[in-house]
């Protein structure tokens, strides 16, 4: 039976994904980040640094849109926020402290 473009080999039918050839630029990187790919493989690594790298171009390409609309943030706005996230982080913090505390006393 002949196959269409796109198809597999194999017998469930359509393959999701096909292999890809992706350079890597200078020989090094791949040394540099080798360690890190153990445990998942180099493949799932580079899919999840694109998926990353996707996602953070489209939160720059929505920071543009806003500050388009409403202006840059201020450098009071900035301090502002970073402070919240800190207080945020540090509420995080106690409550994991809390949970892992839980039935611990005697």
């Amino acid at each position: 039976m002949p196959r269409l473009p796109g198809q597999g080999t194999r017998a469930s039918g359509l393959l999701k994904h096909r292999p890809r050839a992706v350079g890597l630029g200078h020989p090094s990187r791949l040394d540099e980040i080798r360690p890190e790919t153990t445990e998942r493989g180099l493949s799932a690594y580079v899919t999840e640094a694109l998926r990353l790298k996707r996602d953070r171009d489209r939160l720059l390409e929505l920071v543009g849109w806003l500050e388009d609309e409403h202006g840059p943030v201020t450098e009071d706005e900035h301090a502002t926020a970073l402070k919240e996230l800190a207080e945020l982080d540090a509420e995080h913090a106690r409550r994991r402290a809390e949970s892992g505390s839980i039935g611990t006393a005697a």
